[in-house]
């Protein structure tokens, strides 16, 4: 099991920039693909960002494609997510996720989602 705890999210105008981090402890965390979801009010949590446990293959959300950057600091047992150009439909709740089994090609569809954190929110206003 991996416990995680997330930190960075907060209020930044439409365009402005934040920088999400996912501390984590427990179970190996080069061997789990990580993860980004977010929620909002009223809507299902969508898969925003994953990254496999070697940091070789990503996968985003066609809506923050070119804004969002994952990465993942394996010796620091840590996981980012660099977020540019925000835009006020990106306001949610944010979420890291850990899981060690993914099915087919990688994506955050694919990946077995076992573990999650508490999460942090992220504001962007217009």
């Amino acid at each position: 099991q991996v416990q995680m705890v997330e930190s960075g999210g907060g209020l930044a105008q439409a365009g402005g920039s934040l920088r999400l981090s996912c501390t984590t402890s427990g179970s190996t965390f080069d061997d789990y693909a990580m993860g980004w979801f977010r929620q909002a009010p009223g809507k299902e949590r969508e898969g925003v960002s994953c990254i496999h446990w070697s940091g070789s293959r990503t996968d985003y959300a066609d809506s923050v494609k070119g804004r969002f950057t994952i990465s993942r600091d394996n010796a620091g047992n840590t996981l980012y997510l660099q977020m540019n150009s925000l835009k006020p439909e990106d306001t949610a709740m944010y979420y890291c996720a850990a899981g060690n089994k993914y099915y087919g090609g990688f994506s955050c569809g694919a990946v077995n989602v076992e573990d999650w954190g508490q999460g942090t929110q992220v504001t962007g206003s217009s």
